[in-house]
């Protein structure tokens, strides 16, 4: 009999911890499923121990490579001008597409 992978012995709070952070980092968690991962980190000393190691990791990260380091342009705010020029270029070219409500009917 060939065994492709080694057998790991795991609890039901080591499985429900894993499904639980998998919600959390897509953002579809409940607010009772957070409750309960917080629960199994705080009565697991193993599980604490992983998030423990987790954290400390995020405290100290690497430093970026030169490739990943991206430059991120702040947003300039337009002033109240430019913001009545943006509103009637914008209904005027509504209107000249022919998607707007028509002046001459």
């Amino acid at each position: 009999m060939k065994h492709g992978k080694q057998l790991e012995r795991r609890t039901f709070n080591q499985d429900r911890f894993e499904i639980l952070i998998k919600r959390q980092k897509n953002g579809t968690a409940t607010f009772n499923e957070l409750s309960e991962l917080d629960e199994i980190v705080n009565r697991d000393p193993e599980i604490r121990e992983i998030v423990l190691e987790e954290m400390q990791d995020a405290d100290n990260p690497k430093p970026p490579d030169s490739d990943q380091i991206q430059i991120i342009e702040k947003p300039v705010r337009k002033s109240f001008i430019e913001k009545i020029k943006t509103f009637f270029n914008h209904l005027f070219t509504v209107e000249s597409a022919g998607l707007g409500p028509s002046i001459a009917a």
